[in-house]
C-alpha cells in the first residue's frame, strides 16, 4: 500500500521526528506518531501501490501498478471506506456513520452485481450485451444506486433505463430472460437470500445506536444469524448452473459481499482472532473463485468482461483485504487508550488531507485500457494464463520449464535461459504457445491465420520477445527462429 499525510506529517517522517508503524511481517501503516512521545499524530490516506513486488513487476499487475503510479483505492466488492480504527469507534457519531456506510455499500454492491445476471448469465450472450454491463458499467451503476437515482427492489434493479443507449440487443436480452421460466426460479432464490442479507445489515446497523455493550453484542449476533442464512442461500451451487463465466463471477461476487459483512460483525464486538481468521480464509477463496472463473472461460468475449474485473479484484480489492487483516492484527498489540487515540485523529485527518489529496493524485487509468494494450501483444489463451500467473505465480513455472524443454530440442538455445526473473508473464505466455503451436497444430489453439490478424499481433511481439530473450554469441540460431515464425 501507498499512503499520503499532509505535508507537514511528511517533512516531519523525512526528519525523523513522526515515525510509521509496522506490522509484524514489516508492512507499513497509514499512521504517524511521535518517535519520542509514542502519540499518534496523524491518520493518513490509503492509496493504490505505485509499485510493484518483484514477482508480481513481471505481469499485469506491475503493469498497473506502473501505469496507476499510486492513486485511490476504488475496489470492486470490498468496503470502500476502509481506513485506520473506524470499527473501534462504535459508541460515536463518526464511527456509527462510518460503520453505517461500510455495510449500506455491500447492500448497494450485491443488488447491482446480482442485477446483472440474468442479463449476462443465462444462456448465450453475445460480446454487446457483455460488455454492457462490464467493469466501467458496473462502477457507474454502483454510484447511481449509492446516490439513490436507481431502486433497489428484493434486491435487483431494473436495468433497462440504465441500459437503454446500449442498443436494441441488450434490451431484448433483458426482457427475454425475464420470461424464461428457468431464471424465474434462480430469480425467486436470491431473492429470498437479499431478504435475509438486508434484514441482517439493519440488525447490525441497529446494534451500533445500543449503548450497552452486551445487548449490543445480542443484537449483532442476531444480525449475524441472518447474514449466514443468507450465505448459505448464496452459496447453493445450483446458481451457478446454466451461467457462464461472467454470470459465475457476478455470483460469487454477491457471496463475497456477505462474506465481508460477516467479518465485520466479528470485528465490531472485537473478536479480532476470528475477524483476522475469516479474513485470512477470504482472501484464499477469493483467489480460488478467480481461478475458478477463468477455468470455465471460453471465448474472446468472455475474457474480454472478466481481464479488467479480475484485474480490478486482484489489485484493489485484494490488497484491502490484505491490508485490513494486518490492520486488525496490528490493532490486537495497542491498548485501549491507543486505541482510542487513533480513532479521535480519523475525522481531523480527513478533513486535513482533503485539499493535499486534490493536488497529489490525477484520476487513476482504468483496467480495460491496460487490457486493450495488451491485446495488441497476444492472442486469447496468451492473455489468459497471463491473469492466471496473476492469481497464482506458482503456475508458471510449469510454462518455464516447458519452454526450456522446447527451446533445447528445437536446437533455440537463446530461447532456455537460466534465469527467468526479467522476463515477463507476457513473453512467457506467448512463447508457450508458440511451442505449443508447433508442437500439435491439429489442437483447440488458435491457426497460423488466426494469429495474423491485426487485433492479435502475434507473431511481432513473439518476435520482440525472442529478441529480448538473445544470449550472448547466438545471433544466428535466434534470427533462424524468428525467421521460420514468420
Amino acid at each position: 500500500m501507498d499512503y499520503v499525510f499532509t505535508p507537514a506529517t511528511v517533512a516531519l517522517l523525512n526528519t525523523g521526528q513522526f515515525r510509521q508503524p509496522a506490522t509484524k511481517t514489516g508492512q507499513l501503516l497509514p499512521a504517524a506518531r511521535d518517535a519520542v512521545t509514542g502519540q499518534f499524530v496523524e491518520i493518513g490516506k490509503i492509496f493504490y501501490p505505485s509499485t510493484a513486488p518483484p514477482r508480481e513487476a513481471r505481469g499485469v499487475l506491475g503493469l498497473l501498478a506502473r501505469s496507476a503510479g499510486g492513486g485511490p483505492i476504488e475496489p470492486l466488492v470490498a468496503p470502500v471506506h476502509l481506513t485506520l480504527a473506524p470499527l473501534q469507534l462504535v459508541q460515536t457519531h463518526v464511527g456509527f456513520q462510518k460503520i453505517y456506510r461500510m455495510l449500506n455499500s455491500l447492500k448497494i454492491n450485491l443488488a447491482v452485481m446480482q442485477a446483472t445476471i440474468p442479463v449476462i448469465g443465462m444462456g448465450s450472450v453475445s460480446e454487446t450485451v457483455l460488455s454492457a454491463v462490464n467493469l466501467d458499467q458496473i462502477l457507474k451503476l454502483r454510484d447511481e444506486a449509492k446516490h439513490q437515482r436507481l431502486k433497489i427492489k428484493e434486491g435487483f434493479i431494473d436495468l433497462r433505463h440504465s441500459l437503454k443507449e446500449k442498443g436494441v440487443e441488450v434490451i431484448q436480452q433483458i426482457y427475454k430472460v425475464a420470461h424464461d421460466s428457468n431464471f424465474e426460479m434462480h430469480r425467486q432464490k436470491l431473492v429470498n437470500g437479499y431478504e435475509a442479507f438486508s434484514k441482517g445489515i439493519k440488525r447490525c446497523q441497529s446494534a451500533l445506536t445500543i449503548p450497552e455493550i452486551k445487548h449490543r453484542n445480542v443484537e449483532i449476533n442476531s444480525g449475524r444469524d441472518l447474514l449466514f442464512e443468507a450465505l448459505k442461500i448464496y452459496e447453493n451451487p445450483s446458481l451457478l448452473e446454466g451461467l457462464c463465466s461472467a454470470g459465475q463471477l457476478r455470483q460469487m461476487e454477491c457471496v463475497w459481499a456477505i462474506e465481508l459483512a460477516i467479518c465485520i460483525t466479528f470485528q465490531l464486538q472485537r473478536a479480532l482472532d476470528i475477524a483476522s481468521d475469516r479474513l485470512l480464509v477470504f482472501r484464499t477463496k477469493v483467489r480460488q473463485n478467480c481461478l475458478d472463473v477463468l477455468k470455465i472461460c471460453e471465448s474472446e468475449a468472455e475474457l474480454d468482461f472478466l481481464f479488467p474485473e479480475l484485474l480490478r479484484i486482484l489489485g484493489h480489492d485484494l490488497f484491502v483485504l490484505e491490508f485490513w487483516q494486518n490492520e486488525i492484527d496490528w490493532m490486537q498489540t495497542l491498548s485501549p487508550k491507543e486505541q482510542h487515540q487513533l480513532a479521535s485523529l480519523d475525522k481531523l485527518s480527513s478533513e486535513n488531507l482533503k485539499s493535499t489529496l486534490q493536488t497529489t493524485f490525477a484520476v487513476l487509468p482504468q483496467e480495460p485500457s491496460l487490457y486493450e494494450n495488451l491485446k495488441q501483444k497476444a492472442h486469447f489463451l496468451s492473455l489468459r494464463d497471463q491473469l492466471l500467473f496473476a492469481i497464482e505465480p506458482d503456475f508458471r513455472q510449469e510454462y518455464e520449464f516447458y519452454i526450456s524443454q522446447q527451446a533445447i530440442a528445437s536446437g533455440y538455445l537463446a530461447l532456455a535461459p537460466t534465469s527467468w526473473q526479467e522476463i515477463s508473464d507476457l513473453t512467457v505466455a506467448n512463447l508457450y504457445y508458440y511451442f505449443k503451436f508447433r508442437e500439435d497444430l491439429t489442437t483447440i489453439y488458435p491457426t497460423e491465420q488466426e494469429l495474423q490478424m491485426p487485433s492479435l499481433n502475434f507473431i511481432k511481439l513473439l518476435n520482440n520477445g525472442l529478441k529480448c530473450c538473445e544470449l550472448p554469441n547466438s545471433d544466428r540460431s535466434t534470427n533462424n527462429a524468428t525467421t521460420r515464425i514468420k
